[in-house]
């Protein structure tokens, strides 16, 4: 399973609405996370560790665009309170 990070310019993301999608937070913590469905999710603030099943580590920063695939399952090690925009896309 493939996380996709990607750094996004102003048009990219008024073309996806990103402003308009929810917020999240969370403080310092690390937790275990399963994906349900697809996420993308745009960063606002923060950085986070994920810690894919395969041991491979990918840090996730404020400007990242990151889509999360269904069935994903990792740990969130989360370094710098996160503060993010999130959206569930149709599959």
């Amino acid at each position: 399973m493939q996380v996709k990070i990607e750094r996004p310019d102003e048009k990219r993301l008024r073309e996806l609405g990103v402003e308009n999608w929810p917020i999240w937070t969370k403080e310092i913590s690390r937790f275990d996370w399963y994906y349900s469905e697809t996420e993308q999710c745009y960063i606002l603030e923060g950085r986070v560790i994920v810690e894919l099943p395969n041991g491979e580590k990918i840090e996730i920063k404020a400007g990242d665009l990151v889509t999360f695939p269904k069935g994903l399952s990792c740990i969130w090690d989360i370094k710098e309170p996160i503060k993010k925009h999130y959206n569930f896309p149709e599959e």
